[in-house]
């Protein structure tokens, strides 16, 4: 058999952040540390964006409304988000992987797989790079983040919330079907809570027992994720670490106080979500053919519109008037709209009013749209 038929195995580093935006918060005002906070809005609409880890003992947990945080922990405190530090800090993050490798694919503000099979530095051990990445992390930013250290992304992935906070777990090769045989299927990426239930009354509540499944008999009950079920079950994933993983879309959305539902009102307040996404969309410097709206009226029905151009938009202008043309297809509103959104997306590398020298956005990986904060 040829090197071939024995490929070496790869080094990749799952590297995720530690209740991120809520401990940048405890950094930041030591009157924070030690209780729990929670990152988001604190009035009846609020979210939850973060939690801290004493919050998380009460059962607060991201996306989950302020008034049922507030419900579990009395003494929940609230800090208002301030994404432009976190984007900040990742880009100090961003550049203590690169000291490393190249390979970096960015999942979030605070998650990235790192592919260290041929490291930098050329210290050759996944582990001992994991270790001096974490340590690197606190001494430069004060945060903790865990690791994940293993062949594949989906096991590096897992492994790194094994032994949160600020925890590293190594999965070796020989280990991998093991360590995911006796996980929880739930906390496969990808298995969702509905997935989960259907597959607890199928009876298969580990990895192990998914793993007892053929592909053929996954494909009758799960349809198109047979194979990813059937792989994962088994600890393989070949997927490589994507550095060039572009973002789908830069976009940001508002939830109001008092809904808002005269003309005037909603063209006012688009006239601010334009500003603050057109800024987002100069800093990651890229370009995009469609523009999506997005309204939530006040009994909760979404009604989304979007229009694409045969070519990229030119300008904040052509974006401003696209936005709202979309906003007077709705208008006027049947009943008040308590959030509005606006996003740019079929994206490419292009940066607005350029032809050349674009660049990615560190550390942000796929955008999905940002909630730019909850109006009081």
């Amino acid at each position: 058999m040829n090197e071939a038929d024995h490929p070496v195995p790869r080094k990749i580093i799952h590297v995720d952040m530690d209740a991120f935006y809520a401990s940048v918060e405890q950094r930041d005002n030591p009157d924070l540390r030690g209780k729990p906070v929670a990152v988001g809005g604190s009035s009846g609409r609020g979210v939850v964006a973060a939690a801290s880890y004493e919050a998380r003992t009460y059962g607060v947990r991201s996306a989950m409304p302020s008034v049922s945080a507030l419900r579990r922990c009395p003494d929940l405190i609230f800090a208002k988000p301030r994404f432009d530090v976190y984007r900040a800090i990742s880009r100090q993050i961003r550049d203590i992987f690169a000291r490393h490798t190249d390979l970096i694919e960015p999942l979030s503000l605070d998650e990235a797989y790192l592919d260290v099979t041929q490291d930098k530095q050329g210290i050759g051990s996944a582990v001992k790079i994991a270790r001096m990445i974490r340590a690197a992390i606190f001494e430069e930013t004060g945060l903790t983040a865990s690791a994940g250290v293993s062949y594949n992304k989906f096991i590096a992935k897992l492994a790194s919330d094994q032994n949160k906070p600020d925890g590293m777990c190594v999965i070796l090769p020989d280990e991998g079907a093991a360590f995911v045989g006796g996980l929880p299927v739930r906390r496969f990426h990808g298995v969702g809570p509905r997935t989960a239930e259907k597959m607890e009354r199928l009876g298969i509540r580990t990895g192990a027992d998914l793993a007892a499944m053929s592909e053929e008999w996954l494909a009758r009950n799960f349809g198109s994720s047979a194979g990813y079920l059937y792989k994962a079950a088994r600890g393989i994933d070949d997927r490589p670490v994507n550095p060039s993983r572009l973002r789908k879309s830069v976009g940001g959305e508002l939830t109001y106080a008092q809904d808002k539902q005269s003309n005037a009102e909603l063209r006012s307040a688009l006239d601010d979500i334009i500003d603050i996404v057109w800024r987002r969309v100069e800093a990651a410097q890229v370009s995009g053919r469609t523009v999506g709206l997005k309204a939530r009226y006040a009994d909760f029905r979404t009604l989304t519109r979007s229009r694409s151009l045969t070519r990229n938009i030119a300008d904040r202008q052509e974006f401003a008037s696209l936005g709202h043309a979309l906003l007077d297809q709705i208008l006027p509103v049947p009943m008040g709209v308590r959030l509005l959104g606006l996003t740019l997306s079929g994206i490419d590398r292009s940066p607005p009013n350029a032809h050349s020298g674009a660049r990615a956005a560190p550390f942000v990986g796929v955008q999905q749209t940002l909630p730019l904060g909850f109006v009081e």
